[in-house]
């Protein structure tokens, strides 16, 4: 791409009234940034969600105050039925996936720096990048609004397992218009997700500035253009998915529901349809969604550190390939998720392989990891923190996928709180952890205001103990054979867990109050925080060129020329031990 041809690219102007700047902007910058907001909001009341789940199973007699308010079917006098803790379980799965994995480390951080950091001035298709977060918005309003229809939110999982998605209200509370409004929620979101993933291809590779090659781009906008190959196929395979769930629910159809089926002593008028297709087209997008949500984390955590250790990694180049390696691997995968599906065993190991060895290429990423930072003097702040944690629970809870990789073990672990230890590690809390270390990273770019440090690192260890006294206890009890999904414990080999399970209440309840640390941190930094100066981390990539926070077109009219790779620390030059990559000066040793 040529410095002219990027010159000729003018989108649009500067917006000049509020409504234009900042509620349907076509600036990515403020895009970025509302699809932050609307994951902050999200997670809160993921969290709030799992609190009331969490304090149920414990208690499940004990009436929690004002949840009648919220349905008075579903918890009469405050006291929750098992019917309406399955709602809550469903409605937490779909906004932290969805909502809040998908939208913060991809969305919200992609869209704010993968064009500055390639030197564009904007995404290739700013009208298409609104409507992308308006109908993520849209969706989450749909999604919301099965709190407060009659029958109540879906109690069908995350995953909206047919033939009980499918039927209707036959198939108990909240599978009448809450389960239908979860499906046109996730056909919105596929939409959506579809045209910021165009948005991205073609952004990351028609408008790099002069000189910014491929091998030249920071490794966090590498994460942001594979995850977007990702979820271009990803999502369109759940978008037709959703609406044929949709059309056995209002029209008539069988696509999922077999012939035969009895439920609520009602026989169901469909023939021809199968269950498992819906598992087989729901997994081929539901693995790839892992990397959806941890693949940008892995992306900033490793632009983090390289700046925290002020040295290059050992290859940052093999990272990227591992993470095309792990993105073309996510597709072959997706049947581990049905080994207890009556599925042949001959296919069973065909699944088992891949999945084997898509650990191998996530192996050499931590092993790179790992060995860049021995011997290295890391700057500790809140930022590498929160990198560090990422590590730290990217393998505890990857470790424990080894098990569920073999068909053997998974039969017995799969419908446990094993499961749910690991997929909460591993994606759950690693990919949040990269968001706090973008956050902390980033903010002071963002707002021009810097992040108290002190609350930053409190921030960290509370949360990094808390979600450990969590989530590895979780491993113990699907040992144990704890299933997952039950609302009480009444079995004579799950009463001796229940203290187990106090102790993760206990914890649940203390990790979620500590992130109030954080939402102080986070709103009082943006008004009250000590201005940012240009470069306060010493980075060398091209957002830290600018004023902070950037202006409306980025670089003020000028296209930056980029001369180095983004990872020139540890070298002489006029600035110190670093070089930024749009100057000309040469590197001495």
């Amino acid at each position: 791409m040529s410095e002219g041809t990027v010159h000729a690219v003018q989108h649009h102007a500067a917006p000049t009234g509020f409504i234009r700047k900042h509620v349907f902007s076509l600036d990515h910058k403020v895009i970025g940034k509302q699809y932050y907001a609307l994951a902050l909001v999200a997670v809160l009341i993921g969290m709030v969600l799992s609190w009331l789940m969490r304090i149920h199973l414990v208690w499940p007699n004990a009436p929690i105050p004002g949840l009648q308010l919220l349905s008075k079917a579903g918890a009469p006098g405050g006291v929750m039925t098992p019917e309406y803790y399955l709602s809550l379980l469903t409605m937490h799965g779909t906004l932290m996936v969805f909502f809040v994995l998908t939208n913060a480390p991809f969305a919200a951080f992609g869209n704010y720096f993968l064009p500055i950091q390639i030197g564009a001035e904007d995404m290739a298709f700013p009208r298409f990048n609104m409507m992308s977060f308006w109908m993520t918005f849209i969706a989450f309003c749909i999604l919301v609004l099965a709190f407060f229809v009659p029958d109540g939110p879906p109690i069908s999982g995350w995953t909206s397992y047919a033939p009980l998605s499918a039927v209707g209200s036959d198939a108990g509370p909240g599978e009448g218009l809450g389960q239908t409004l979860w499906g046109l929620s996730i056909f919105v979101f596929c939409i959506a997700s579809l045209l910021g993933s165009l948005n991205f291809i073609a952004t990351t590779l028609d408008l790099r500035t002069k000189g910014m090659t491929l091998d030249r781009m920071p490794i966090s906008t590498w994460a942001w253009f594979i995850t977007s190959c990702i979820s271009l196929l990803a999502f369109a395979v759940l978008l037709p998915a959703s609406l044929l769930l949709m059309l056995d629910r209002v029209a008539g159809t069988s696509f999922f529901i077999p012939a035969g089926l009895v439920v609520s002593d009602h026989l169901q008028p469909h023939s021809g349809g199968s269950p498992l297709l819906w598992q087989h087209l729901f997994w081929f997008f539901g693995h790839p969604e892992v990397y959806i949500a941890i693949l940008p984390a892995m992306g900033i955590v490793s632009h983090i550190l390289i700046n925290s250790m002020r040295r290059p990694l050992l290859s940052h180049k093999v990272i990227i390939y591992c993470m095309m390696g792990i993105g073309f691997l996510s597709y072959m995968v997706w049947g581990h998720h049905m080994f207890v599906s009556g599925m042949n065993p001959f296919s069973s190991l065909v699944f088992s392989f891949p999945t084997l060895m898509i650990t191998i290429p996530a192996t050499i990423m931590t092993l790179i990891w790992l060995g860049s930072l021995y011997g290295s003097r890391l700057r500790i702040t809140a930022a590498s923190l929160f990198a560090l944690g990422f590590l730290s629970m990217f393998v505890s809870g990857g470790v424990s996928g080894l098990f569920l990789a073999q068909p053997s073990i998974d039969i017995y672990l799969h419908a446990t709180y094993f499961v749910v230890g690991h997929f909460h590690m591993v994606m759950g809390v690693a990919a949040i952890f990269g968001v706090f270390a973008g956050t902390y990273f980033w903010f002071p770019k963002m707002t021009g205001h810097m992040m108290n440090e002190s609350l930053g690192r409190l921030h960290f260890w509370l949360t990094f103990v808390g979600t450990y006294c969590i989530f590895m206890p979780f491993h113990y009890l699907g040992l144990a054979g704890n299933v997952r999904r039950y609302s009480a414990f009444v079995d004579d080999f799950l009463v001796p867990l229940i203290p187990v399970h106090r102790f993760i209440t206990f914890a649940a309840l203390f990790t979620g109050a500590a992130q109030l640390i954080f939402l102080y941190n986070l709103i009082h930094s943006r008004f009250r925080g000590a201005p940012a100066p240009a470069n306060p981390w010493e980075c060398t990539s091209l957002e830290w060129t600018m004023p902070s926070p950037p202006p409306f077109d980025n670089f003020g009219g000028k296209h930056p020329v980029v001369y180095h790779d983004p990872y020139q620390y540890g070298v002489k030059s006029s600035t110190g031990d670093y070089l930024m990559q749009d100057s000309p000066e040469q590197a001495g040793a």
